[in-house]
């Protein structure tokens, strides 16, 4: 009875595992992001981040400023105020962007998506894999993530600017064909490659808060959880064979 318990535990466990793999998407070859939400300093990196980069053109409009200064460990109401928030902009009010909907339409093709649930529409990988991504042909920005996007690469002065390699292959039809072996960066950045790569990756870890903000404490209550349940079961093991051993004699 115990070993059918363990197996049904082991089973839900590795599904639920699978659906969150199945539900991240993404079929590209995408680099690894590394994000730990539960580091509050890289939370707080990418917070940054998110509001001098991105928040001018895309909104989160799911999430209140208040919000951050609750969630977020070292950052309360006047921080989230004094470095977060911008123009007439109140504490109490949802993130969205300051750039009007309608110019940006006009400026971009499309409006900047929202952003709130970003990596959890796409995953946190393909985040991280876009923004190291982008790359300067003499047609402007172009990205090997998603192609042709219409989004210009705002941290351009962070990363610097990289220039595509490219390979000649043979397709199944025989013909010859050119693409991408990689990037080399061309002219540095603000920052080294390794600095870059930590701040997309506290942005990430960011976002990934922005789509589940009580990912916070609810992976902390499932460590319980699932002690509740091993204990619960081996109780109700140790109950069966004392409410049967008279019955099975």
């Amino acid at each position: 009875m115990m070993r059918r318990w363990i197996t049904i535990l082991s089973a839900l466990v590795v599904g639920a595992l699978a659906a969150s793999a199945f539900a991240a998407g993404g079929g590209e070859d995408l680099e690894h992001a590394g994000a730990n939400v539960h580091d509050m300093a890289s939370v707080q990196r990418g917070a940054q981040t998110f509001f001098n980069y991105c928040h001018s053109c895309h909104s989160a409009e799911y999430m209140r400023y208040q919000r951050l200064a609750q969630d977020i460990e070292g950052l309360d109401e006047q921080m989230v105020e004094e470095n977060f928030i911008f123009g007439d902009r109140e504490l109490t009010d949802y993130m969205i962007a300051a750039m009007p909907e309608e110019q940006s339409e006009d400026w971009f093709g499309k409006a900047p998506p929202d952003l709130t649930l970003i990596t959890r529409s796409r995953g946190e990988d393909w985040v991280y894999s876009f923004l190291k991504g982008f790359y300067l042909t003499d047609e402007g920005w172009n990205n090997t993530v998603l192609a042709n996007a219409s989004m210009p690469h705002v941290l351009w002065e962070l990363q610097g600017i990289q220039r595509p390699i490219y390979e000649t292959y043979t397709d199944e039809s025989g013909e010859e064909q050119s693409r991408i072996k990689e990037l080399e960066l061309d002219e540095p950045g603000l920052l080294s490659p390794e600095e870059y790569d930590r701040t997309i990756r506290d942005l990430s870890a960011f976002l990934i808060y922005l789509g589940e903000p009580a990912i916070l404490v609810r992976e902390g209550l499932g460590v319980w959880v699932l002690l509740f349940l091993v204990a619960f079961t081996f109780l109700s093991w140790m109950l069966y064979h004392e409410y049967w051993k008279d019955v099975k004699k």
